[in-house]
């Protein structure tokens, strides 16, 4: 299992990008390997929000990136927030 966690820095209308970002959630997650979704955000920042995603394996979450589908989804984000997504893997769980 590998853990998307996905930090997004919103420069422009917060209600625009929840919804921007919903749309990509709900895609991502009727996608092969998605297994769940956490959203946060800052309270010392509202502008801030971090979101998390589990996954199976990288490459369904690989896969599920390259479409086109996830791509158009994508770009109506880009003028709303910078995102700064990584792929991690659990080193330690408590």
């Amino acid at each position: 299992m590998i853990t998307v966690i996905n930090r997004l820095t919103v420069h422009g209308d917060v209600e625009a990008f929840r919804k921007v970002l919903t749309g990509i959630t709900e895609h991502m997650s009727a996608q092969p390997g998605f297994l769940s979704h956490t959203l946060y955000r800052s309270l010392r920042r509202p502008e801030v929000f971090v979101e998390t995603a589990r996954w199976t394996d990288a490459e369904s979450h690989r896969a599920a990136m390259s479409a086109d589908a996830f791509r158009e989804k994508v770009r109506d984000l880009g003028g709303l927030a910078t995102p700064e997504p990584d792929a991690f893997e659990t080193v330690e769980e408590d």
